[in-house]
């Protein structure tokens, strides 16, 4: 079984970019992957910070990358890019960090002016970290998610294609060896 690790990027409690990535992890799941999701809002600031891998809780999350057999990056989108947070987290991580692994970029953001911060400033974090396969990243604008009570909706427009989206990614992680740990597969 494939092991997907959701990691979401927002400060924020109440995101909906991390409801999204919960979403995804509940399709994901769905589908018959095993999946984490790792809210890096919850780690701890300073060892964050300060770059202290051998902190306990940053050692479980960069133990959990090392594990997956994909990623699914789920930003907000702050003055055009990433948010900060999310580069704090990828920055603990080794050379290639993602070798061997699905990678599925995905930003959402108030505006359509944004959609290019995946391809101009994750895609290349994401390459760097040597992902064996990064699918067709989705932006998400804010206004086609809705949360009631707990219960999360996206819009017609970018229901259909986030589901696609989803779908590829999915395909992609078939062409994985499970658990692809320092370049060995277990």
């Amino acid at each position: 079984m494939s092991r997907v690790l959701v990691i979401s990027g927002s400060p924020s409690r109440t995101s909906k970019t991390e409801r999204i990535g919960e979403h995804i992890a509940q399709r994901l799941s769905g589908a018959g992957r095993s999946v984490e999701h790792l809210r890096v809002r919850t780690l701890p600031a300073d060892a964050l910070l300060s770059a202290d891998t051998r902190a306990p809780a940053i050692a479980e999350a960069t133990a959990a990358v090392a594990a997956a057999d994909g990623i699914v990056l789920a930003t907000p989108t702050y003055k055009a890019s990433y948010s900060g947070l999310l580069k704090s987290f990828l920055d603990l991580l080794p050379q290639f960090g993602f070798a061997g692994k699905a990678v599925l970029p995905l930003a959402t953001g108030g505006t359509v002016a944004h959609v290019l911060a995946i391809d101009y400033a994750l895609r290349p974090v994401v390459h760097s970290l040597g992902a064996r396969h990064a699918v067709q990243s989705f932006f998400l604008l804010d206004k086609h998610v809705t949360v009631v009570d707990d219960e999360i909706s996206v819009h017609p427009d970018s229901g259909g294609p986030l589901a696609d989206v989803i779908e590829q990614f999915d395909k992609a992680l078939d062409g994985v060896p499970h658990t692809t740990v320092l370049g060995r597969t277990a």
